[in-house]
């Protein structure tokens, strides 16, 4: 790998409220990668270089997260917020169309992007996103939802997580790998911070968003919906499943669980690369 796709270029772009901390990498047509929840940039490090000898590839932190300080910690997630950001980073970079990829949460701000601002979306992989409000019968996932913010108020963070990992089949090591390397740790300290502005403001608005359907099938850019080949029999495969449903496409497997960009991101970029780059 080159030295230049080696390189990392990090700003910050103010936005109303808010600056919003970017990181750039490689060479090509422009990749916006969109973390979910209590995430940033550096889950996606891994991805990022392997994606980089393809495209250039832009990570950010959602604002309130990490390295994006936000004035207001105290008022409910607004996703058409945090996409008006997503545009604000990409006309930063040159404008759009580009390639976005969104995981989880992220997935919720690239189709609330995608919808509200078309012309800046290229192609969108929106993988597993929590689309529950898509679903013939939400009640069970929203519920699941308001008893992971009441475990949150009645008994803290620690609790809260354990729930929702048990809930997702996701296991203490992906989140949290025994042996980390100094940057893992360093990411992993950063999003622990996070995790309360989250589940008090983040977690519900995030899940209860319902895309715009109609405005993202009348649209001509091209929507991947992704899910991962581990995350079959769990909630979040069932609430993806109903967004390509009410699209109208097929979704596409991916590596791994929820997490898999983070635990194989070599052949995740492979998959994420050949869907963007199809005809």
């Amino acid at each position: 790998m080159s030295n230049m796709t080696e390189a990392l270029i990090t700003r910050s772009v103010t936005v109303p409220g808010a600056s919003i901390y970017v990181e750039k990498r490689g060479s090509g047509p422009n990749l916006l990668l969109l973390p979910g929840g209590a995430q940033d940039a550096g889950v996606f490090t891994g991805l990022a270089t392997a994606l980089s000898d393809h495209f250039t590839v832009i990570s950010l932190d959602p604002r309130c997260n990490s390295r994006s300080p936000c004035e207001d910690t105290t008022s409910d997630l607004n996703v058409d917020q945090h996409a008006d950001d997503a545009a604000a980073v990409i006309a930063t970079f040159g404008g759009g169309p580009i390639f976005v990829f969104g995981t989880s949460g992220g997935a919720q701000v690239g189709l609330n992007l995608a919808a509200r601002h078309p012309d800046l979306v290229r192609a969108l992989v929106a993988h597993e996103p929590p689309s529950m409000m898509l679903m013939a019968d939400p009640s069970v996932p929203l519920a699941a939802d308001q008893a992971l913010y009441d475990t949150y108020v009645a008994d803290g963070v620690e609790a809260a997580i354990a729930q929702f990992m048990a809930e997702n089949g996701l296991d203490e090591g992906e989140v949290q790998p025994p042996e980390m390397s100094p940057e893992d740790r360093e990411t992993f300290d950063r999003m622990s911070g996070n995790f309360e502005y989250w589940l008090a403001h983040g977690m519900l608005p995030l899940s209860r968003y319902r895309a715009d359907v109609e405005a993202l099938k009348a649209g001509a850019l091209k929507i991947i919906v992704g899910l991962g080949e581990a995350s079959v029999g769990q909630p979040i495969h069932e609430m993806g499943t109903a967004l390509s449903v009410a699209l109208g496409v097929e979704p596409v497997t991916f590596p791994g669980d929820h997490m898999g960009f983070g635990m194989d991101p070599a052949r995740f970029a492979e998959t994420l690369r050949s869907v963007l780059t199809a005809d």
